[in-house]
């Protein structure tokens, strides 16, 4: 087998793994279609408004080990493979390659007329399998900025930069700056509509009520990927 066969093989798998809608399957078990409550948003925050906590974070979880699985079951795969398939530098290429299809498949996925969540989840998944224990310090930056401003998008936001100015700035995941910069676009661009309601002062916010009336209007003008996070 090629290199070309063996990277086609485990882009097509990143991207199968990171398409599985964990938001959409686990709310229809519950009688509830996701895209028609909330922002209409696939992701754990979504499902945490519809549903709280516990489904919220099951989904959470889900979607994070849509990231972090194949690249283990990639790592894995690496230590078996006949010497010299992988070309000299490969490694790094082949990672980033398997872990931005997870995020892809998850924010395109094709089992719901290809759109899907924002790939934060699935991206922590990806970043904590490239960083390793670098990965605690935006899940720290996330985690304070959600607690004070309740705002799940924002953190995002300052969670995606800061694994950027991670990898760049740490020696050892320097290697991996395309990873840090596509992921950061990703994000800037599926949040798009979240930074103009922050800039607005009008971004939703964490145990914010709305009358059913205004959050179904709000679901109905937005596209599947501007509304909640995830």
């Amino acid at each position: 087998m090629s290199f070309g066969v063996y990277l086609t093989v485990w882009l097509l798998a990143g991207f199968l793994a990171g398409s599985v809608p964990f938001g959409w399957i686990v709310t229809r078990a519950k009688g509830i279609d996701i895209r028609q409550v909330g922002s209409g948003n696939i992701g754990a925050t979504n499902v945490l408004r519809a549903l709280g906590w516990g489904w919220g974070g099951l989904v959470l979880v889900l979607d994070m080990l849509k990231g972090l699985l194949p690249l283990i079951g990639l790592r894995l795969c690496l230590l078996q493979l006949p010497e010299g398939l992988v070309p000299v530098g490969g490694v790094p290429g082949l990672v980033m390659g398997v872990g931005v299809a997870a995020i892809l498949g998850h924010t395109f996925t094709p089992w719901l007329r290809f759109k899907g969540g924002k790939g934060i989840a699935t991206g922590l998944g990806v970043i904590i399998a490239v960083m390793g224990w670098w990965a605690l310090a935006p899940l720290a930056a996330f985690t304070l900025i959600v607690v004070t401003t309740r705002m799940v998008s924002l953190g995002s936001l300052f969670a995606a930069t800061l694994v950027t100015a991670t990898i760049f700035t740490v020696p050892t995941l320097r290697a991996y700056w395309p990873l840090g910069v596509i992921t950061l676009i990703i994000v800037l661009w599926t949040h798009r509509g979240n930074i103009e309601r922050i800039l607005d002062g009008t971004e939703n916010r964490l145990g914010q009520k709305k009358p059913p009336a205004e959050a179904d209007s709000a679901a109905e003008d937005q596209p599947e990927n501007q509304g909640g996070d995830g």
